[in-house]
């Protein structure tokens, strides 16, 4: 039978893990959705890999009480690839599609990026604040799907040159995570940029806006040291492209057979 799954963040569970609250959101659903009831068996991830068997104690307006029974394994195991995808905003659904897919293809990080072409100019750090909230709905929603425990972290939206300087000024970055910069032109193979990839778990995956990155952005990559890769002879749309590059690199270093 399909695990009736739920999510709580670890913070809602008690200090010896013998029991768990769910939020307002997550009470609705199991309430008004699935209609269950004291009593009733549910599983809950908390995000950070974690899923517990539970049983369901009381049901308030606003949040349930559990017991928590045992501590079980996920349905599906994580990727050992540490995957991110750094992506340049773009419009709605598109960027809606990018987060559920990349969830669902086990990408650890998205890191939402401001180019100089990218579809969406951000108006407000409001603005910001509720386009992450909104990735990280879709990307719960997508955990739920495909049974994993672990949530991807969304970040906040960042410059493209800011994480060309974050990733050269963090050693963690600069020495032990191969960084990869998509583009329609000037690049390596996939096989050649990560012929030396051994050894790492860890990838950045830069993916442009729909009307591609220019010369400058291009040079200004390469001088920090990312490896530019072009894929194949045809132009991806970009969303297309991002989906496509995490389901390669899964493939290739990730759990993907």
């Amino acid at each position: 039978m399909t695990r009736r799954r739920f999510y709580a963040p670890p913070p809602s569970f008690g200090p010896d893990e013998k029991s768990a609250n769910l939020g307002l959101a997550e009470t609705r659903h199991l309430r008004d959705v699935l209609r269950l009831h004291p009593g009733d068996e549910i599983y809950v991830f908390n995000g950070a890999g974690r899923e517990f068997h539970c049983a369901v104690e009381i049901i308030a307006k606003d949040s349930t009480e559990l017991k928590v029974i045992s501590e079980v394994e996920p349905t599906r195991p994580e990727s050992p690839l540490n995957l991110t995808l750094a992506i340049a905003l773009l419009k709605g659904e598109k960027f809606d599609l990018v987060i559920q897919k990349a969830t669902e293809l086990g990408i650890k990080r998205v890191m939402p990026l401001d180019t100089e072409r990218a579809d969406v100019r951000l108006r407000s750090n409001e603005d910001a604040q509720r386009r992450v909230a909104r990735c990280r709905r879709i990307a719960l929603e997508a955990a739920k799907q495909t049974g994993r425990a672990l949530l991807p972290e969304i970040t906040a939206p960042l410059s493209f040159k800011s994480l060309l300087i974050s990733a050269a000024d963090d050693e963690e970055l600069s020495t032990n995570v191969t960084r990869l910069m998509f583009a329609e032109r000037g690049g390596r193979s996939l096989a050649d940029a990560t012929d030396n990839f051994a050894g790492r778990q860890a990838i950045i995956a830069l993916v442009g806006p729909e009307g591609g990155w220019t010369d400058a952005e291009l040079k200004l990559a390469h001088d920090a040291g990312w490896e530019i890769v072009t894929l194949g002879g045809r132009t991806l749309r970009a969303e297309t492209a991002a989906i496509v590059i995490v389901a390669l690199l899964q493939h290739r270093f990730g759990d993907f057979v």
